[in-house]
């Protein structure tokens, strides 16, 4: 039976780099990537977390590179890209979602290092890792570039001001470059997770999560890597080709409660 739409909902064939994917919500947007028939270039500095993505993608059959990298390196991100090229051939989808967060008061004698820190790896490396994609990304007119913030870049929370601040710039970068470059057809969005377990989040024990989710989300819990990933799939699909300069709450409903 003929189809009755146009636009294709498949990534099969395209091939997507995801930093920070050695865990959580990087390894579980490169698994559901790799399940869809993406080919999937990896890269984090964990390089023993890195490896065993890597064998879980390969024993599924699916296409992946995995690459050792500090993102925070400025010569890293152009590095990466040009040899997932190589190994699986252009960039057709780019995912940002190294990250890191430093909790310390603002007037912490160390506050100058996490912020430079922060900083490096959360706006910065996302900026040259966009830079490095972009003349793969415009070549067909179908580019995908998913940028991954979080419910603190329309908010604020005391204690982690790098972390906030970064990701407020994650949103303006996303913005601008999807002003930019709206006329070449690639397409920029944002993702801004809210409450996920992950590596990030193991440090507050399960119960304080049980009783935040409960005051805080709609939804009443905390939310899954993978949750995250399918929204972030969604954005690389080809027929999210009229979405740019968006931003993706995938929160539980923690943006909206107001009691």
């Amino acid at each position: 039976m003929a189809r009755l739409t146009k636009l294709s909902r498949s990534v099969a064939d395209r091939v997507v780099l995801v930093t920070g994917a050695a865990s959580g919500m990087g390894r579980a947007t490169a698994h559901l990537l790799a399940d869809e028939g993406a080919k999937v270039g990896i890269v984090d500095r964990d390089a023993d977390g890195l490896k065993a993505v890597a064998d879980e993608i390969r024993g599924v059959g699916a296409a992946v590179h995995p690459v050792v990298a500090d993102v925070s390196d400025p010569a890293a991100p152009a590095a990466a890209v040009a040899e997932v090229r190589q190994e699986l051939g252009p960039l057709d989808g780019l995912v940002n979602n190294a990250g890191v967060s430093i909790h310390l008061p603002f007037e912490d004698e160390g506050f100058a290092e996490a912020w430079a820190t922060t900083l490096a790896v959360n706006l910065t490396a996302q900026t040259l890792f966009a830079r490095a994609a972009l003349p793969d990304l415009v070549r067909n007119g179908d580019g995908r570039i998913v940028n991954i913030a979080s419910t603190e870049g329309l908010g604020a929370t005391a204690q982690i001001v790098p972390y906030t601040s970064s990701k407020h710039g994650v949103i303006g970068l996303t913005r601008s470059l999807a002003v930019e470059y709206g006329k070449t057809g690639v397409t920029v969005n944002c993702v801004c997770p809210g409450p996920i377990r992950t590596n990030m989040t193991a440090r507050i024990p399960d119960g304080d999560k049980e009783i935040f989710a409960r005051r805080r989300t709609a939804l009443r819990r905390y939310g899954d890597p993978e949750e995250v990933a399918h929204a972030t799939v969604s954005l690389l699909m080809p027929a999210s080709s009229f979405i740019t300069g968006a931003t993706i709450v995938v929160d539980g409903g923690l943006t909206i409660r107001n009691a």
